[in-house]
């Protein structure tokens, strides 16, 4: 199992939960996103991959490169759809884990977001991330991994 994160736009709590996560459980992490990234000493198992600039060079790496059973953060609704296609299990950095079953709605409501604020309306942005959001995520981690068997 690979564990993949979409760094780019990764909280950095999301990414010390995840460095943690990774060298408890030995699983090879690797960051993927558009510029370099300082990762944590004495991590054997976390790497980064700097891709390209470009609109969806990282995503288009994260979707090329995993298999099914890895596990991916990504709060990039669209990635996680093409992802959760290929039976790579995917969690938003808010601790929300995409399924089969909710994708098609989470992505029609971005969809619908993004028309409105394509035609002017103001839809305001995410909330701060918080101690929740962290919480949360550190959660939903631990169980994927645990259901995953690692």
């Amino acid at each position: 199992m690979t564990l993949w994160i979409d760094a780019d736009a990764a909280p950095r709590d999301v990414k010390e939960i995840v460095f943690g996560a990774a060298k408890r459980l030995g699983i090879e992490t690797v960051l993927v996103s558009n510029a370099s990234l300082s990762l944590p000493r004495h991590h054997p198992t976390v790497r980064a991959v700097v891709v390209e600039g470009g609109p969806d060079v990282a995503d288009k790496h994260i979707v090329d490169q995993a298999r099914p059973g890895d596990v991916a953060v990504t709060a990039d609704i669209p990635l996680a759809a093409k992802l959760v296609e290929g039976l790579v299990v995917v969690i938003d950095p808010r601790g929300r884990e995409y399924s089969e079953s909710n994708i098609a709605e989470r992505l029609s409501v971005r969809d619908f977001m993004d028309g409105l604020r394509g035609s002017g309306v103001e839809t305001g942005g995410p909330r701060p991330y918080g101690p929740r959001d962290r919480q949360a995520f550190a959660n939903t981690l631990d169980r994927v991994l645990t259901r995953l068997g690692r």
